[in-house]
């Protein structure tokens, strides 16, 4: 059996001594959005730390757990701060989680993150529906024996982001009155910032955004067969785009500046998915 395979039903083993939860829908909480799994109903959490084997993110702010519960009738896990390849793990732990809960029972996932502005025609505090990506800088998930487990050698990723879950978010932002964008996101390593040359190569590229996660988790995750959406917080101009230097308390301003409003539509997605 694949070591990778094997780490995974340890983990899996190790959570289910905890719960037996059984959720449809899984999140992934980016930057702003972290105490969004605070306010559903929750049936049980699991610290990342209480689980065997489970990298552990070093991301200030993130709080480090999964929270099982419901959003309205819907069973969901929600995992409160994510694992980012820039942290120094290897690609396969940083999509752990994913699979994870895909083995847990989750058939679909919903992504979200902070990410720059690489279009001229964004602002910070845009949402951007992601219809596609670029992970050409960042190594695949994929890469290694095939875990046969999980899915086929060489998986179709023509349709990554679910056609059928991004008109029913299109609806869902039209009707709390959110602009919505839609673009493509482009995932780099980090942790530095993109310098303006990278960000310009980005745009050459056709991305619209780019951050330091999410793509590699919608690629593990379409390898399993999950459906797949993401939506991005453009929470600053990228290098080069403004005279404004770019740090970290930037991005979570703007985050937490639209937080209300991104949870709102967090809420209608999942319940009508």
């Amino acid at each position: 059996m694949n070591d990778i395979y094997k780490k995974l039903e340890m983990c899996l083993k190790s959570v289910r001594t905890k719960t037996d939860f059984q959720p449809e829908v899984a999140l992934i909480l980016g930057s702003g959005l972290g105490d969004y799994a605070d306010g559903i109903q929750i049936e049980q959490t699991v610290d990342y730390t209480e689980i065997e084997g489970f990298p552990v993110s070093t991301v200030a702010g993130h709080k480090g757990r999964f929270v099982f519960g419901y959003v309205g009738e819907v069973p969901v896990v929600v995992m409160q701060g994510r694992v980012h390849y820039y942290e120094g793990y290897p690609m396969s732990d940083v999509v752990l989680p994913t699979r994870l809960m895909g083995m847990m029972g989750a058939k679909k996932l919903i992504l979200t993150n902070a990410a720059g502005g690489v279009n001229f025609d964004y602002k910070p505090g845009d949402f951007m529906m992601i219809t596609d990506h670029i992970t050409t800088a960042v190594p695949s998930p994929l890469i290694g024996p095939n875990i046969d487990e999980l899915g086929a050698r060489f998986p179709d990723m023509s349709e990554v982001y679910s056609l059928r879950i991004r008109e029913i978010i299109r609806e869902e932002a039209k009707k709390l009155g959110i602009s919505l964008r839609e673009g493509v996101y482009a995932q780099l390593t980090g942790p530095a910032y993109e310098t303006p040359a990278e960000i310009r190569m980005c745009r050459s590229w056709g991305a619209d955004a780019v951050g330091m996660s999410t793509a590699c988790e919608a690629m593990a995750a379409r390898h399993m067969g999950m459906e797949v959406c993401g939506i991005s917080c453009i929470t600053n101009l990228a290098a080069g785009m403004s005279t404004k230097q770019l740090d970290h308390k930037e991005v979570q301003e703007t985050a937490d500046r639209v937080a209300a409003q991104f949870k709102a539509l967090l809420t209608a997605i999942v319940s009508n998915i």
